[in-house]
């Protein structure tokens, strides 16, 4: 019996440093992951929307001169076709509230401040449309 107990500890000790092993690859990919999205149910975002793919193109350009969240906001105003007085915000929006092809966008994209600028881009029936997320809850 004694012998059993040893090859189940060594066996549980082969498992274990594998899960520690897999773990660690995990949590390299996890650590990622959690850095855009952090379990976030809703995310506080603004967007310019373009019917035309030119124009959303121009948008993008004006934005890349100057890449930061003021900026985003002027260009918003002058480019976007829905929420341009606003400068983009939709404001808090939650998961299952927005087009799909939007909301995956959104919520995989880092939170943006100041000059750090981080720009999603994603295509829905709506039109063209260039994301920026400015919180999460």
């Amino acid at each position: 019996m004694g012998a059993k107990k040893k090859a189940e500890t060594k066996s549980n000790d082969k498992k274990d440093s594998g899960a520690k092993g897999a773990k660690g690859k995990d949590d390299k990919k996890g650590d990622a992951k959690d850095t855009k999205v952090k379990g976030a149910q809703a995310v506080i975002v603004r967007h310019i929307l373009c019917e035309k793919h030119s124009k959303k193109e121009e948008a993008l350009a004006e934005i890349r001169n100057n890449p930061t969240l003021d900026n985003f906001i002027a260009v918003a105003k002058v480019y976007s076709e829905d929420k341009a007085k606003q400068g983009g915000l939709l404001g808090l929006q939650r998961k299952g509230a927005l087009q799909p092809e939007f909301e995956q966008v959104a919520f995989a994209l880092p939170d943006s401040k100041g000059s750090n600028l981080n720009i999603g881009e994603a295509k829905t029936a709506f039109g063209y449309h260039l994301i920026v997320v400015e919180g999460r809850k």
